[in-house]
């Protein structure tokens, strides 16, 4: 098979799919390896690293995308790179397609098969999306902290608190695994913490876990008790494959005091505040109702090195799996890939999806 590794080309995203050494194990495998010259560069890893591991360098991606069996991204296909697709290509990558109609219905135009890390689930859980989870949940405490100070615009709060003075107040909607590893930095600073969930053996986990965390039953009403003393408010719910539900509204925003901080970690699903719109690490904020939202939609992006890493110890195995054995004998030996093609042979073929944009679900055929 010939894998195709395209430069990233989302505004300010730095990521890229494959490592060198992961792109050395399918050539060692017999496939071919077409990497676009500087994809990896803001990631740390040379063109010169991608040569020695035996890929071929190609210097546009127009060429990557005509001659690859399968497209291995990070972000989404942006509107130049959905043009370049055909039918029968793989592309595998995050597409979190619920947020986006447009894109849903072009790229299911496209005849592509598209895979979606972020809908592959494993006994209930989602191992292509926890690293970037897991990251965007701890980075929510370093961005929410950054801007609660007074020359940001926020209250001049300090999470961590000192001697004599009472701790900021944190509160993380979602137990999953960004809220728990929010919960886990927040605590960490020293903040006063409580995570809401609605999964009562969630819970409990979260309770012996976080010995110096709260957990509170999710519902309005205790959101609504919790708000006018919160200081940073971090949005970690999330369906899989759905558009995230709305929790916060504009009325329950002016609860909280002014100069207080929203990190929605949920933008890329829709967010989970009325409120939300996506920032970009560039302009990341804006105010509303005198809260400062943050609502960067790849937030792993800023942490470009770690994020490749880690997403691609937990991609490799399934690239390999798609490369070896192609996509039907791959979803025979691992089900859970059925779950993550979101569109097919001109098809949106995964319901949530389907359901987000009134369109017609056809259930994939690999």
């Amino acid at each position: 098979m010939i894998i195709g590794v395209p430069k990233e080309i989302k505004k300010q995203e730095h990521r890229v799919a494959l490592l060198p050494s992961a792109a050395y194990q399918l050539i060692k495998h017999g496939h071919q390896v077409l990497v676009q010259q500087g994809a990896g560069v803001g990631s740390g890893f040379g063109d010169d690293e991608y040569q020695h591991a035996g890929a071929k360098l190609v210097d546009g991606a127009r060429e990557i995308f005509q001659r690859a069996d399968m497209i291995v991204k990070v972000k989404e296909p942006q509107p130049a790179e959905v043009a370049l697709l055909r039918p029968g290509q793989i592309l595998f990558t995050y597409l979190h397609l619920a947020a986006d109609k447009t894109l849903t219905e072009t790229l299911a135009k496209s005849g592509v098969t598209g895979i979606a890390y972020e809908t592959i689930e494993v006994n209930r859980r989602l191992p292509l999306l926890e690293p970037m989870s897991e990251i965007a949940g701890r980075m929510s405490v370093l961005v929410g902290g950054y801007f609660l100070a007074k020359h940001y615009g926020g209250s001049g709060t300090l999470l961590g608190g000192v001697p004599g003075v009472l701790a900021g107040k944190v509160v993380v909607l979602g137990g999953g695994s960004a809220g728990i590893n929010a919960a886990r930095m927040a605590t960490g600073l020293g903040a006063d913490v409580t995570i809401l969930e609605v999964d009562i053996e969630r819970m409990r986990y979260l309770d012996i876990t976080l010995s110096t965390a709260h957990t509170l039953y999710s519902d309005e009403s205790h959101l609504l008790q919790m708000l006018p003393s919160t200081d940073l408010l971090i949005g970690a719910v999330l369906l899989p494959g759905a558009k995230a539900p709305k929790l916060i509204r504009r009325d329950m925003l002016k609860l909280m005091r002014p100069g207080s901080v929203l990190v929605d970690i949920a933008i890329d699903q829709g967010g989970c505040a009325e409120t939300s719109r996506p920032t970009t690490h560039e302009n990341p904020v804006f105010v509303e109702e005198g809260v400062t939202h943050y609502c960067v939609a790849n937030m792993p992006g800023a942490y470009a090195r770690t994020a490749t890493q880690a997403l691609t110890n937990a991609t490799n195995r399934y690239i390999e799996l798609l490369a070896d054995h192609g996509l039907a004998e791959a979803c025979h030996r691992q089900p859970p890939l059925l779950g993550g093609i979101n569109v097919m042979g001109g098809n949106v073929t995964h319901p949530a999806v389907a359901a987000a944009h009134g369109l017609k679900y056809v259930a994939a055929n690999s």
